[in-house]
């Protein structure tokens, strides 16, 4: 099977011999992507000449209405979904949920969201600032769509959500959108594609797809074009400093690396709820996608006198996994997604080992193939986490948690920052004093902090669960970038433009019915 391009309203075959996608349990081959010879840059003319303009057209409540559309679509074709995500991304049954229906979810709560702004096309601030000593001359900031593409460069640990909440949020500002998934897992993002293309609920030029190579997209961007990559810190890089993305004044948002943590307060002690909380989100972190999360639970940082006691009551539920084919409905751990990354998982493992000890290792089964891409989990211990460097730069994308034991809670803050910037931070504690020192010593440097006490007990999303009326992103190492935070999302394909005029002339412009209240 060859995965063809969406360009110009059409589907087209590249013409080279195209990368391998593979079964991650077998190891064989199922599909091949290639996008040599597919004339890119005329694509995104046509996405901004025809597919922007049938946006831009759009009031927000159309927009909603084509989201919707895209859902429905998703919804009905949804049983096939899973079978693909098994076979090419290793997912269990769980692993494919959070994937599919987390993609479903964003687009309808934005098709929510743009009901309710109605037949506006561009959003205006509260604020009205007078610029003269009469009241005669005032500024208003109005937002509008950029006459561009959305470039949405994804990783291969989403292929489903990934693409759909890049999507949703550019559909809503009025941007068509050059979607590329990561050639690695992209058969379930062009199985989905191809199912909305044939439904026809897609204007031309709104969607596009590049199965294969994107380096031609970056060569294409120009001025009111946005790009949206999700992925490595060295491709993060390699995208913000290419010659035409840096010239062209493109916008540019990255989410990259990510050294999350888990911060269990003096109080949550062993017997209590809490302690059995940060227990179950540890556990989880080795199950859930085999650990391939971006958001994911790297490190946790533990009182030296919880430790042992948190060491062991993991260690136990690790004795229980099931490991193995995720086509089982048994199977909690499923396999990385090639052998590409469980050798670099392994690799980086053998890294933090530099600095750390193994506490526990579960089971792989017997008789697993060569080549499949199975991933033992591990859970390590740093015992002098103060002086580490590995345990806070490395990022193991795959089942393996460190434990971090220290000394005090002034140590525990600054051991929570050393990642230099993460996704997410979560913290298990009743003590009011300390939430508050969290999140104001450790916002700057996370993109979310997820509280976890008495109150909220299992009535939390989850830490490494990315909601699309939260910000997703992060300081430093992370990126520095922001998507999702339901309406701020559209911020990064908008222009913000001060209008400056009498009051009557900014009244009309509200008047006008083209504006929505921000």
């Amino acid at each position: 099977m060859r995965l063809e391009c969406f360009v110009s309203n059409a589907w087209v075959t590249g013409s080279g011999e195209g990368r391998p996608l593979i079964n991650p349990v077998t190891g064989s081959e199922i599909a091949r992507a290639d996008a040599t010879g597919v004339d890119v840059a005329a694509a995104m003319n046509y996405a901004r000449s025809i597919g922007g303009a049938a946006l831009r057209a759009m009031s927000f409540a159309q927009r909603g209405a084509l989201l919707n559309d895209i859902a429905g679509v998703l919804i009905a074709n949804r049983e096939g979904y899973e079978q693909t995500a098994c076979q090419n991304s290793g997912n269990t049954k769980t692993d494919a949920s959070v994937d599919i229906d987390g993609g479903i979810a964003t687009l309808k709560y934005y098709a929510r969201l743009a009901k309710g702004l109605g037949d506006a096309t561009c959003f205006v601030e509260e604020t009205r600032d007078q610029l003269a000593r009469d009241p005669v001359f005032f500024a208003q900031h109005v937002m509008t769509g950029r006459a561009g593409v959305a470039v949405q460069i994804n990783a291969f640990n989403f292929p489903s959500w990934g693409l759909w909440e890049k999507v949703a949020v550019a559909t809503l500002a009025g941007v068509p959108s050059v979607a590329k998934p990561a050639t690695a897992t992209a058969l379930l993002s062009y199985q989905m594609v191809k199912d909305v293309v044939d439904a026809g609920v897609v204007p031309a030029g709104v969607l596009t797809l590049i199965c294969g190579s994107g380096e031609a997209l970056l060569d294409s961007v120009t001025t009111m074009d946005s790009i949206a990559f999700t992925g490595s810190a060295a491709t993060g890089e390699m995208i913000s400093s290419h010659p035409v993305v840096r010239t062209s004044g493109a916008r540019v948002t990255i989410e990259a690396d990510s050294v999350n943590a888990t911060l269990l307060g003096p109080d949550a002690v062993a017997g209590t709820p809490l302690f059995d909380l940060a227990v179950r989100e540890v556990v989880r972190a080795f199950c859930t996608k085999a650990g391939q999360l971006c958001t994911n639970i790297r490190r946790v940082l533990v009182p030296r006198e919880i430790h042992d006691d948190f060491a062991a009551a993991v260690k136990s539920k690790m004795e229980e996994f099931v490991i193995g084919d995720p086509a089982d409905a048994t199977t909690q751990v499923g396999p990385l997604i090639n052998m590409a990354q469980r050798d670099e998982a392994e690799e980086k493992i053998s890294q933090l080992l530099r600095e750390c000890v193994e506490l526990a290792r579960a089971d792989l089964p017997e008789g697993l193939n060569e080549k499949s891409s199975f991933v033992a989990p591990r859970l390590l211990s740093c015992s002098d986490p103060a002086s580490a460097s590995i345990v806070h730069g490395v990022e193991v994308f795959g089942p393996c948690v460190t434990l971090l034991a220290y000394k005090d809670l002034d140590q525990a803050m600054c051991l929570a920052a050393a990642a230099e910037g993460s996704l997410a931070l979560s913290a298990f504690t009743n003590d009011a004093t300390l939430q508050v020192g969290i999140a104001a010593q450790l916002g700057a440097w996370h993109g979310r902090i997820l509280f976890v006490d008495d109150t909220v007990g299992r009535n939390h999303t989850g830490h490494s669960i990315v909601m699309p009326q939260c910000v997703h992103g992060g300081p430093g190492r992370a990126g520095g970038g922001e998507e999702l935070g339901g309406l701020r999302g559209l911020r990064f394909h908008m222009q913000r433009t001060a209008i400056q005029g009498s009051p009557d002339m900014l009244d009309r412009l509200q008047a006008a019915g083209v504006v929505a209240q921000l």
